[in-house]
């Protein structure tokens, strides 16, 4: 995918639901409340035969550069840039309009190669804006409905000379990545998570070396749960910053609902979550509710205090927060909780290694003959309770899956076995096998050892 496409408009003129067509997944928050995307979004896409990276764009207007649209702004003007292409979408139910046309001034400033789309073209309401299109002076508009997927053909036709000069130029490079072992390696994926304003951009823009990301003192800025890939300690990661997570009962807005529900996919498809928290007020309930989720989803935890640079006293600080999470959040004992400054790099490279060594504990697995040799010592050392004065026989143990760690142990009254002495079989195993700060799972199944007669 060497070509790089970047769609640029106003706002409201269907760039994220044109995204998602070409991608072909529901990746881009779509909505009819203008300027609903904020960050860049980029993607794979797939046009028939052609494949090629594309990058969903916030509206562009005329703004100052201080504020939230004018920083917004900024990142759109960078994509520009970075891209081989602009697909410069307008409304062709709406016609050119002077913000269409202070954007195409802009692309022939930045000599940038542009294909001009009039979008919503479909019917006969988009026939005016489709010849008023011609003024811009960006060549012949190609007629689109990005809702219901008219005019990919023609935007095929326009891309496939692109496309190839694209592929013909990088296929030396292609080869020599190819033949890079490290390029084999899967990019281990971590989502970073936490309340609104609590650093989570700044850490992703920190860790990249650039300003990546939309940030700023104002809370909420991220919408889209926007993934990145870096390397970081010599090894591939793709990581998604995602929108704050406020309190169930204060999300009102239909955008921020579709926000939380990306934020919420983000958690469920990585492997180690980074639960961002501002150090100064840490630990609220908020903070307690998605470590929770986290440990709920399976998923890997790694704390990270944010703004520690702020911090007095900060020994004693973090030897209580550390105390107050283990007491809190027993289910996630042993996680780690790394101070660190997004703003100055303060504790990345102590994070960094953090995230690795939880991925590990995360994948681990423990052989059969060692969990029945330490099943056999807990049962001496604490045998399971007689309710009604029937012994329940804990019989044989196995591991079942990892990812996270899941323990199978095979009994005769699995019902009758009381909570209590399985989170003593869960602490235990957490204890005696280094699985701190990863959810255990342990089922309990009716039955004799399955080897018994082998």
């Amino acid at each position: 995918m060497s070509l790089t496409v970047a769609i640029i408009g106003r706002p409201n003129v269907g760039k994220s639901t044109l995204f998602n067509r070409l991608v072909g997944k529901r990746l881009a928050l779509v909505d009819d409340q203008p300027g609903v995307t904020r960050d860049l979004r980029e993607g794979s896409a797939r046009l028939g035969d052609l494949a090629f990276r594309v990058i969903d764009t916030a509206g562009l207007e005329e703004v100052e550069d201080a504020s939230l649209p004018g920083r917004m702004r900024k990142l759109t003007e960078r994509a520009i840039d970075e891209a081989d292409l602009c697909l410069f979408l307008i409304d062709a139910r709406a016609g050119v309009t002077p913000t269409d046309e202070v954007l195409a001034e802009l692309l022939r400033k930045r000599e940038a190669a542009v294909i001009l789309a009039a979008n919503k073209a479909e019917g006969r309401a988009g026939e005016a804006g489709m010849l008023e299109a011609y003024a811009l002076g960006l060549g012949e508009p190609l007629a689109l409905s990005a809702e219901h997927g008219e005019g990919m053909g023609e935007l095929h036709e326009v891309l496939a000379p692109h496309v190839a000069r694209a592929t013909a130029a990088e296929a030396s490079r292609e080869r020599e990545v190819l033949d890079d072992p490290l390029a084999e390696n899967r990019p281990l994926q971590i989502a970073v998570i936490g309340r609104p304003n609590v650093g989570k951009s700044t850490l992703v823009n920190r860790l990249l070396g650039e300003e990546r990301l939309l940030t700023g003192p104002e809370a909420g800025i991220t919408r889209d749960a926007i993934s990145v890939e870096l390397r970081w300690r010599d090894r591939p990661f793709r990581v998604f910053d995602t929108a704050g997570l406020r309190k169930k009962a204060r999300v009102q807005e239909r955008v921020e609902k579709l926000s939380t529900g990306d934020t919420l996919r983000a958690a469920r498809f990585a492997e180690v979550v980074i639960l961002l928290m501002d150090a100064e007020n840490a630990l609220e309930t908020q903070d307690l509710r998605i470590a929770d989720l986290a440990e709920r989803e399976g998923r890997a935890v790694v704390v990270a205090l944010n703004k520690w640079d702020a911090v007095e006293g900060k020994q004693a600080t973090l030897r209580e927060l550390r105390r107050r999470f283990e007491e809190l959040l027993p289910q996630l004992k042993g996680a780690p909780v790394i101070p660190v400054s997004a703003k100055t790099g303060q504790g990345l490279d102590k994070l960094g290694a953090a995230v690795l060594e939880m991925h590990g504990v995360w994948n681990r697995r423990v052989t059969t003959g060692e969990l029945n040799r330490w099943l056999a010592a807990r049962l001496e050392e604490h045998p399971p309770p007689a309710p009604s004065g029937r012994r329940i026989r804990l019989r044989f143990m196995t591991q079942v899956k990892a990812r996270p760690p899941s323990f199978v142990v095979f009994c005769s009254r699995p019902e009758a076995l009381p909570q209590s002495y399985t989170r003593f079989l869960v602490n235990g195993l957490r204890r005696d096998f280094g699985l701190h700060g990863v959810p255990i799972r342990l089922a309990l199944r009716k039955g004799e050892n399955p080897y018994k007669r082998r």
